[in-house]
């Protein structure tokens, strides 16, 4: 691995060589005796990564030539040396976007560190870049995989409104990929190199959630040790995607609808008004319309979080894009689990495309990776194919097949504790939370008395 490239900027020749010598053993090394000199080398050179400049030098000072670099889009560290007279300048670059700044006469122990401090930074940097672009590739408008017209009016509606700052509304049944359309807003938007935060409101109890939102204030309640900020504040300057907003509770609704007002809020047990600019994306699998009626969601805050409204279909009513979703995963698993699959057969994808989906694209993208880890070959067959996916079940009501869904967890689940318990039935129904006379009904119905 080659040195990082280094340029010294000084108007004073024997510092130039004193310091390129110095640090030589360590760092590729070009000197400039001036601004111009300095622009010209880094035009030049395209291996240089941190330029260490003085701040007074006639004609162009380090302020001008911290300027001409960013204006010219390089992405490098900047680095200066200055007199106590200086002092003052230095600072005003490190606000401008200078790393750091020595005093003169320079410290060589501390300029090695800073150097080093200096090219880990730029490499964290560089690293930070890459992955934000991997993540906005990984969620560009291609990822939401279908053919069908409610996705293409979907798409259209991501496309007009991701630069905006609306409030979007997502709603649709568990599954459906609400969570992936949030997130191809979000990194399509004005603000995609901005924070992402999450939260998902059913998962926190109120007091908690309170929290996690808005933040607290030290001595806020017991176990408030310190200051903590909420996702509001972590996400300023990004998009803040709420996910199960139909259990919000009603004390928090009201400090969300306020934030959708005035973009401000206070932190648990904190007086100071605090405001922050960040974009709201809510999602359901609710219907909020019927939580107004029911006095449980607030009709003025839902209002207010459907701006733009995006509802996203179950799988059963678009089975057009079955066939390319199940290409997509396919292709997806195939590269993750280092299998050669080149193709589904004509049978296996018929049975896919007739089975009603409930758990929607995520129940699919489960299967589908299954599918992918137990086929052998290169082309999907159907022994390759989980039992529930039976053309016997297959044919069946989406109800019928949840119902026997839910039959083979319960009969699992009574053997399971029978086994630990030796097949003791009074300490299996207490290991399972049922009655004796209820465990007993239930080894009669699926015929497992022995």
């Amino acid at each position: 691995m080659s040195n990082p490239a280094l340029l010294i900027v000084d108007d004073e020749k024997a510092v130039r060589e004193n310091l390129a010598e110095y640090l030589s053993s360590d760092y590729v090394t070009y000197s400039a005796s001036n601004g111009q000199e300095a622009i010209k080398l880094i035009d030049e050179k395209s291996d240089i990564e941190v330029v260490l400049s003085d701040m007074k030098m006639p004609e162009m000072d380090g302020i001008e030539l911290l300027d001409k670099i960013h204006k010219n889009g390089k992405d490098m560290i900047i680095i200066f040396v200055t007199g106590f007279s200086t002092i003052e300048s230095a600072v005003n670059a490190m606000r401008k976007g200078a790393y750091d700044y020595l005093t003169k006469p320079i410290d060589l122990n501390k300029l090695e560190i800073t150097l080093k401090n200096a090219i880990e930074h730029k490499k964290l940097r560089s690293e930070n870049i890459m992955l934000k672009q991997q993540i906005k590739e990984k969620f560009d408008t291609s990822t939401l995989v279908g053919t069908s017209a409610k996705i293409k009016e979907i798409l259209d509606i991501v496309k007009r409104v991701a630069s905006t700052k609306a409030s979007i509304l997502i709603q649709g049944e568990s599954g459906t990929g609400k969570e992936l359309v949030a997130n191809i807003i979000h990194y399509n938007s004005s603000v995609s190199d901005g924070p992402f935060i999450k939260v998902n409101c059913s998962a926190l109890a109120e007091g908690v959630l309170e929290s996690e939102l808005f933040g607290h204030e030290k001595g806020a309640f017991t176990g408030a040790l310190f200051m903590k900020k909420g996702r509001f504040e972590l996400a300023d300057g990004g998009t803040l995607f709420l996910d199960e907003i139909g259990d919000l509770p009603p004390s928090i609704q009201v400090k969300l609808l306020r934030f959708l007002q005035e973009s401000e809020f206070e932190r648990v047990g904190g007086t100071k008004t605090l405001k922050v600019n960040a974009r709201i994306i809510s999602a359901t699998n609710k219907n909020l319309v019927q939580l107004i009626s029911e006095e449980k969601f607030r009709d003025d805050l839902f209002y207010r979080l459907k701006v733009v409204s995006i509802d996203v279909p179950p799988l059963r009513d678009r089975k057009e894009d079955i066939a390319p979703i199940v290409n997509y995963f396919l292709k997806k698993y195939s590269k993750i689990h280092n299998k050669q699959i080149s193709g589904i057969s004509k049978d296996v994808m018929k049975i896919i495309k007739t089975y009603a989906w409930p758990g929607n694209i995520r129940e699919l993208m489960n299967c589908i990776e299954s599918i992918v880890v137990m086929n052998i070959g290169d082309t999907i067959i159907s022994d390759s194919l989980p039992p529930f996916l039976s053309p016997a079940n297959t044919s069946k009501q989406p109800s019928e097949q949840i119902a026997e869904n839910l039959f083979d967890i319960e009969k699992k689940a009574i053997l399971d504790a029978l086994n630990k318990t030796n097949g003791k039935k009074a300490e299996a129904s207490r290991l399972l939370g049922i009655g004796l006379r209820t465990l007993y009904r239930k080894l009669n119905q699926y015929g497992m008395e022995k």
